[in-house]
């Protein structure tokens, strides 16, 4: 299953419709019908601009955009704005597609429609192509995994990956290996914090207190864990948890498919420079090229910059080798081939090197910090 950045996990923006088997899928049906319906897409706006002015000046300042930017950058998978350096520009980004790229302090509804619905049909295009899957977990197939036939061969590998230094306990053994589960065994991320204070804590409240003069031995770990995955079904069974599922794989195709569109290619470099800040000879610095190529990010298939860390390290290594941060002032065209021959040296290193991301996010409905400007599940 393939899925690419655009797809991110985010259970709040769209319409969820039944897929085969105990998942449902995301695939922007939803939003493309709210964006193509005039009247129902005006009232949306109408709502949510009335909810963001909160002086009631008809016109939107920077502060009462704030929300929304923020709203957006969840929809689109990043870390919270202040959190990341590579990805806080993105949100600047943002902020500059509503503001007219910081010559207005002041959006009309008019602009704030425009704008919001351009966001809306790139997430929904996305997901047109590279659906999410969202899954209800709820113990059956933790419990089918623990009584079948692999569950002894995959436990003892894992106990065997497993380093034992001195005073490590039964407990910590058990909560390292329910790490290693994943969805298709039956078992939600415990790196959430929800399930490991709700599923794995609880469960292990039964486990047997272990003799530490004693190594832990394969025999007593296999009984305990078993006695820890059932109640950890059993809670899940009382209570069963949401999660996203997405597959995402970075090969290079989307970059090899612009570079090989030469209008489509054209069109992308003058959007990604036309508003970038020249100086009186109308030279560009290569600074910009990290901005501009996260600008071209959506049409080459790659993910923002700062929200999957293996691309950030290989499109890192790429611009470190264009000396992209040097600050040296180039003429137009040659930001345009720059930014072109990057985008070659990215694509040729993924496809030696494709990144392959596996990710399972809990969803959390209600969520005091969830999205309120984008369209909700329905």
């Amino acid at each position: 299953m393939e899925k690419s950045a655009e797809g991110s996990c985010s259970a709040s923006t769209e319409k969820m419709n039944t897929s085969g088997g105990n998942g449902q899928v995301l695939d922007g049906s939803g939003i493309m019908e709210l964006v193509g319906n005039e009247e129902v897409f005006g009232s949306y706006v109408d709502h949510k601009f009335q909810e963001l002015d909160r002086d009631r000046d008809g016109k939107l300042s920077l502060k009462e955009l704030e929300p929304a930017v923020a709203d957006i950058g969840a929809a689109l998978g990043l870390p919270a704005q202040g959190s990341s350096p590579d990805s806080d520009h993105i949100y600047t980004e943002v902020l500059n597609e509503f503001t007219d790229h910081g010559k207005q302090e002041k959006v009309s509804k008019t602009e704030f429609k425009e704008v919001l619905s351009d966001f809306l049909l790139g997430m929904a295009s996305g997901l047109q192509r590279d659906p999410i899957v969202i899954l209800r977990i709820d113990g059956e197939d933790l419990l089918e995994f623990i009584n079948g036939p692999d569950y002894e061969a995959e436990m003892v590998l894992l106990f065997s990956q497993l380093e034992s230094p001195d005073g490590s306990s039964l407990h910590d053994h058990i909560v390292k290996v329910l790490e290693q589960l994943t969805v298709d065994q039956g078992m939600p991320p415990s790196s959430d914090s929800w399930v490991m204070s709700n599923l794995v804590e609880r469960a292990l409240q039964s486990c047997a207190a272990q003799d530490h003069g004693k190594p832990l031995s394969q025999e007593t770990f296999l009984v305990e864990f078993k006695k820890v995955a059932e109640r950890v079904a059993q809670h899940l069974k009382e209570q069963p948890v949401i999660v996203a599922h997405c597959e995402n794989t970075f090969d290079g195709s989307g970059i090899k498919r612009l570079l090989c569109n030469k209008f489509e290619l054209d069109k992308t470099l003058n959007t990604a420079t036309e508003n970038a800040p020249k100086d009186h000879n109308g030279k560009i610095s290569r600074e910009y090229l990290r901005v501009a190529l996260d600008a071209i990010a959506p049409s080459a298939g790659l993910p923002p910059i700062g929200a999957i860390h293996e691309m950030d390290e290989v499109i890192g290594e790429v611009l470190k080798m264009m000396n992209a941060d040097d600050g040296k002032l180039v003429k137009e065209d040659e930001f345009k081939k720059m930014l072109t021959e990057i985008m070659g040296s990215i694509m040729l290193q993924l496809e030696c090197n494709p990144v392959s991301i596996s990710s399972n996010t809990v969803v959390h409905e209600p969520l005091a910090s969830s999205t309120t400007l984008l369209p909700p599940s329905s």
